[in-house]
């Protein structure tokens, strides 16, 4: 497939793309494709950057959100991000199984599997959530609030699986398992 936005080479960028890139640089020490194609608009990019760094500050672990991310990049059909979730999912803890089961949206207990079912449904129905899926999400142990930080963690990856998707951006991860049938 052929890459249809340019990455941003962090070498040879400039001005404020170069600025960005080098914050993503000196937090993650590389600068993954995705973010070197949103690099094509700083503002974009630094936004993404912001949004995330704003949700680590809510209630979800890092393993949670990991898991979120797994479950909707793979209900969106997005290798780049199911690739790039599994190799950061490991660094926070998650084992294979885990993570193999956030892709399957399953946990090993109830609050997690109301959080990933209603991730999975919001990304399913476009955030065309029923009083239904509200009700189950709260018989599931979620409150306002943690339905609130999961629709923004889903917002937050339906924003770079829509990106990776219309850019076709390389994968530069280890390619995730496929998952078994």
């Amino acid at each position: 497939m052929t890459v249809r936005i340019l990455p941003i080479d962090p070498e040879s960028a400039t001005g404020r793309k170069k600025e960005v890139l080098d914050l993503v640089r000196a937090k993650f020490g590389m600068v993954p494709n995705v973010n070197r194609g949103l690099a094509n608009s700083p503002a974009a990019l630094e936004g993404y950057l912001n949004f995330g760094a704003a949700l680590q500050k809510g209630n979800f672990s890092a393993a949670l959100r990991e898991k979120i991310a797994l479950a909707v990049s793979q209900t969106n059909g997005c290798g780049y991000c199911v690739a790039a979730h599994t190799a950061i999912g490991k660094m926070v803890g998650l084992d294979d199984d885990a993570i193999m089961k956030a892709r399957q949206i399953e946990a090993d207990d109830e609050y997690e599997n109301a959080v990933l079912s209603f991730a999975q449904t919001l990304a399913e129905r476009r955030g065309w959530a029923t009083d239904n899926d509200l009700e189950l999400a709260r018989a599931g142990g979620m409150d306002d609030e943690a339905i609130t930080e999961t629709i923004a963690n889903v917002v937050l990856n339906i924003f770079t699986n829509y990106f990776n998707h219309v850019a076709h951006t390389e994968v530069d991860f280890p390619e995730a398992d496929p998952i078994p049938e």
